[in-house]
């Protein structure tokens, strides 16, 4: 299992400029990455499998039930 520590889940709540690579409303992995903060940017897991960078006033931070993260975590 992936370190619980080396993620955050985010739901999606804009696409506007990515409709291909993000859903709405669906819950995405994101990867801690400070120098993208500092461009108000958020590294996420996308529907490609690989991570890019998106603006992150298209997500909002998402707090689950442990049981819960762990099985959205292991089915990503």
């Amino acid at each position: 299992m992936k370190n619980m520590n080396s993620y955050q889940l985010v739901i999606c709540v804009k696409n506007d400029d990515y409709p291909a690579s993000l859903e709405k409303r669906k819950i995405y992995e994101a990867i801690p990455d400070p120098d993208a903060t500092k461009y108000n940017q958020i590294r996420i897991i996308d529907e490609s499998g690989e991570d890019y960078l998106y603006p992150e006033e298209y997500f909002i931070p998402v707090t689950l039930p442990k049981k819960v993260e762990e099985a959205v975590i292991k089915a990503a």
